[in-house]
């Protein structure tokens, strides 16, 4: 079955007018993980349940990417919605899920930027609620204009994240060691949230997926009996 993610990236192509082209993106993949058949990881998706769930604001390109690590969450986190950015206007669907009264929205986003008595630091949810976090899944400048035009998610606290670690995250170029992938983001939220399981699942298919679209793309054999493969098949 397919998830938000894919979806969303079908509906995108389905309005190109033109191929899209990204780095990779002209390759044979297997097209439910994105990855060279031949090194192809859905055997590979954990199976764990999460009490929190996921917001994906994605910026246009983002779900059509192979690198895409947005992808990866919907994978695992059984409540991930994704959803267009559009600068002015506001998916309906989004809307609504935003108001509705089960969620505890949390908008995940750097804490320096923003006003200090918005910046959260910690996930308590009211009695009865579930955490909601909504991620600007982009690039660093785009996610910043996202933040910035979208009203919208003013009413919600920003959850400033204080990671220890650096990025594992090796797909794509950054020029900041505490510039982290969505899928880490993610992971790092549902840790606070308690949703440990989860967390780990998600940070270890992040590792075999990277593992997997490395050695494709410099056609390496696949070690499935190593540590990154290991820690991932106890959530299988």
């Amino acid at each position: 079955m397919s998830h938000a993610v894919a979806r969303l990236r079908a509906e995108r192509l389905a309005r190109s007018v033109k191929p899209f082209v990204a780095r990779g993106s002209r390759a044979p993949r297997c097209p439910r993980c994105r990855v060279i058949p031949d090194y192809c990881l859905c055997a590979w998706r954990p199976q764990v349940q999460a009490h929190s769930a996921m917001c994906l604001l994605m910026h246009d390109t983002e779900p059509m990417k192979p690198t895409n690590t947005g992808w990866l969450i919907a994978d695992v986190i059984g409540d991930t919605t994704a959803f267009a950015w559009e600068r002015k206007t506001v998916d309906v669907q989004l809307q609504a899920l935003l108001d509705d009264p089960q969620w505890q929205p949390y908008i995940v986003f750097p804490g320096e930027f923003v006003a200090p008595e918005r910046v959260v630091s910690d996930v308590a949810p009211a009695p009865g609620k579930r955490p909601l976090f909504i991620l600007l899944d982009a690039t660093w400048p785009e996610a910043r204009k996202m933040f910035r035009k979208s009203p919208y998610l003013e009413r919600f606290p920003v959850l400033n994240l204080q990671p220890e670690q650096i990025s594992r995250y090796k797909l794509r170029r950054s020029k900041r060691d505490d510039h982290f992938c969505t899928a880490e983001v993610a992971a790092m939220c549902l840790e606070l949230a308690a949703d440990q399981q989860a967390a780990q699942a998600l940070d270890a298919y992040l590792d075999v997926f990277s593992c997997h679209y490395l050695s494709a793309k410099h056609k390496l054999a696949l070690d499935e009996q190593d540590a990154v493969h290991q820690r991932l098949q106890t959530f299988l």
